[in-house]
């Protein structure tokens, strides 16, 4: 039985309001339902909006006081009156397309970087010293990498 399979119940909405280039939503959703069990989240509606570079210049100047292009801003709107965790993650498609040519993989690999990287980060990871952002990279590959995507982040700065 796979993780995902075992007692869990996952709600994932995928939207794109930005896609330069061909999104998997189903790889997107697999990947998704593989790595909650793996931090004991067996129930969560997790929303993931594909965005443009302005549209997220737009949300990280509303949400943070920053009007820079990111590739992810992600959210725990999870309630305490109800069972299961919600999380809204934010994804640049275009800064994916940018990324992934650079670092020389698909950029669909890079835009499921962005989505484990923004679960990470409502699942008690961070990436705001050297240390810290070291053990969240390590974890983002070992989830891509289980996942078929390979290690896409950490592999560039060994």
């Amino acid at each position: 039985m796979s993780p995902a399979e075992s007692n869990s119940e996952y709600d994932i909405q995928i939207s794109a309001d930005a896609e330069p280039f061909p999104l998997e939503p189903e790889r997107l959703r697999a990947l998704i339902e593989n790595t909650l069990p793996q931090f004991a989240v067996s129930k969560a509606a997790v929303d993931i909006a594909v965005v443009s570079d302005s549209e997220i210049a737009e949300l990280h100047q509303q949400y943070f006081g920053n009007r820079e292009v990111t590739d992810v801003i992600s959210f725990d709107l999870s309630d305490d009156r109800q069972p299961g965790r919600c999380f809204s993650i934010l994804v640049n498609a275009e800064q994916a397309a940018r990324q992934a040519a650079q670092r020389g993989h698909a950029p669909q690999a890079e835009l499921a970087l962005y989505i484990v990287h923004g679960l990470l980060h409502q699942l008690g990871y961070d990436d705001n010293t050297p240390e810290e952002a070291e053990r969240m990279h390590r974890m983002e590959d070992q989830i891509l990498e289980r996942n078929g995507c390979g290690a896409v982040y950490y592999r560039t700065s060994q």
